[in-house]
């Protein structure tokens, strides 16, 4: 049975401030990444948080390891360069 862990991303060097979240670069690729997770129900809830369009973001993720939620993460092009994870 998985556990839930709390996973908290920041805005990466690579972040635009001029632009909002969803005119940045790799947006499209990012949003269907998440949408996969969601409907594999690895992402329970999640979405930026913050004033405005949300500093950070807050991911519920049901997994067995942290391993785990890194392996799914890595495959989203937003990771590490548009958004870094800050705390799991």
């Amino acid at each position: 049975m998985a556990d839930y862990f709390l996973v908290r991303l920041a805005r990466g060097a690579a972040w635009d401030h001029s632009r909002p979240r969803r005119e940045q670069a790799g947006w499209v690729e990012h949003s269907a990444i998440m949408d996969s997770l969601v409907a594999k129900r690895v992402i329970v809830l999640g979405g930026p948080v913050g004033d405005g369009d949300g500093d950070d973001a807050l991911l519920v993720v049901a997994v067995e390891t942290e391993a785990e939620i890194r392996g799914h993460l890595a495959e989203d092009p937003w990771v590490e360069d548009l958004l870094t994870i800050k705390s799991v």
